[in-house]
């Protein structure tokens, strides 16, 4: 027999002994990048490896405001985070923590919850790495909405104490309690218990009731059409251009997308195998998603079970090497879709129940995909519709949400020994929070520089 795990004091202690090689007040620390460092010229390599007809439409929305360029600059804060003191408290990170990647939909149970839906960049690294992307993201969408710089450090600090206490209170619980933690908003007095006081979860409830629902019958009648009977995807350029109307061999084949299809369904669990056999692929469409994926590849797969009217959609995403692995100049073992497939079922309370992966070898153009379900019933935040009360609320959420997904790695009690019951995290965090705000507006600025240089093209 295994023996029993150590005892949480000296778990906690472990992570209290820490602070003497990486003082949290070191948290602050935003390291100075090297002379010549050029923010748009990283951009312009990230680009190098996506659909280049598609960047002009990636830097137009990353123009648009600066927290919509933050949500394209995830290799940026990755390098800047490299740079910087970090500590070795390594768990599974988003990669890509910000605010807009937090947001509700629908489990295979059909309970709706609220928790991290993007892991593109999922990777081992730095727990604190993606609490700084949190608060950071926090910190410019306050002062997106107006806010001074008083507000802006108080939502920041309780987002940052959020996450502090949150930990702390996972590392009480039994590893199934982990396990088992998620904010079910039908239920969320019940899982936020301990944590939020009863004016504070009514505040919870009401910016759950700002969320924007994208059901998939919805956008179903929005996106696809019927011809003679049989469905088809609409032509909505460039957002959605069906795969008869792409040319150039930078796009999947019908071909390829079948057999994607088919090689997928061998990474789903025995059940949801016999379910996807029952669906047949009719139709595929390229799909612009986000700021930060627009110019990878992703596809919309239409498929068809009992008849045309019994539709099933899938989205096919490309996926590469994580920003956090590029910045630390590390390499995978795992084929990229894996990689992303693995982080999500990590992270996530519930993964969508067609999540899975395949990689095309093709010798020349290898190139590694996930899928899961499009538009299951999703809802996001509108952050344009949060006051100051409200975005703390919201902050807070997500820190739980971001606490939740650590704590499920085992290392939660480590976390929390470390950050401890002072608020010094909580002020080197959002030191390191408003400094980051100051940076990503010079970065934002630069690149608008490209665009009237014409160094960079935009779309009209």
């Amino acid at each position: 027999m295994t023996p029993a795990g150590e005892p949480r004091s000296v778990i906690l202690a472990r992570g209290r002994a820490l602070r003497e090689r990486f003082p949290r007040s070191s948290l602050a620390t935003l390291a100075e990048r090297a002379p010549g460092y050029d923010p748009v010229e990283r951009l312009e390599w990230q680009g190098t490896s996506r659909v280049e007809e598609l960047l002009s439409l990636r830097y137009s929305r990353m123009l648009a405001n600066p927290m919509s360029f933050y949500r394209g600059t995830a290799l940026l804060m990755a390098e800047d985070l490299a740079r910087g003191p970090s500590t070795t408290l390594e768990v599974q990170i988003c990669g890509d923590a910000h605010l807009s990647n937090f947001n509700l939909f629908s489990t295979p149970e059909r309970r709706i919850v609220f928790d991290v839906d993007d892991f593109d960049e999922t990777d081992v690294g730095p727990f604190e790495w993606d609490v700084k992307r949190l608060v950071t993201s926090l910190v410019l969408a306050s002062e997106h909405l107006g806010h001074g710089p008083r507000q802006q450090e108080r939502i920041a600090v309780a987002a940052a104490r959020e996450y502090r206490h949150s930990i702390r209170r996972f590392a009480t619980l039994t590893k199934m309690g982990i396990w088992y933690a998620s904010l079910d908003v039908n239920a969320v007095v019940h899982d936020l218990g301990g944590f939020f006081t009863d004016n504070a979860l009514r505040r919870v409830d009401r910016v759950v009731k700002l969320a924007n629902h994208k059901s998939n019958t919805k956008n179903l009648r929005r996106i696809v059409t019927y011809e003679g009977g049989t469905p088809r995807f609409a032509s909505a350029p460039p957002l959605l251009v069906p795969l008869r109307d792409l040319s150039g061999r930078s796009y999947l084949l019908a071909e390829e997308i079948e057999e994607i299809i088919v090689g997928y369904g061998r990474t789903l669990s025995s059940d949801r195998q016999v379910l996807l056999s029952q669906y047949s692929p009719v139709d595929a469409a390229r799909k612009v998603v986000g700021v930060g994926s627009v110019g990878t590849e992703c596809y919309a797969v239409l498929l068809t079970g009992r008849d045309a009217h019994d539709p099933l959609l899938l989205q096919v995403k490309q996926a590469t090497a994580s920003v956090i692995a590029t910045a630390r100049g590390v390499t995978s073992d795992v084929e990229a879709g894996e990689r992303v497939v693995n982080g999500q079922r990590l992270m996530q309370a519930a993964s969508d129940a067609l999540l899975g992966w395949f990689s095309l070898d093709h010798p020349s153009t290898p190139r590694s995909f996930y899928l899961r379900q499009l538009y299951d019933d999703k809802a996001s935040i509108d952050i344009e519709h949060l006051d100051e009360t409200l975005l703390v609320t919201y902050g807070r959420i997500c820190a739980w949400v971001l606490a939740r997904a650590h704590a499920r790695g085992g290392r939660g009690a480590d976390i929390a020994g470390y950050l401890g019951k002072s608020d010094v995290a909580d002020g080197a965090l959002t030191s390191f929070a408003l400094a980051y705000r100051d940076r990503t507006m010079s970065d934002f600025r630069a690149l608008g520089c490209a665009r009237d240089e014409g160094r960079i093209s935009v779309m009209p």
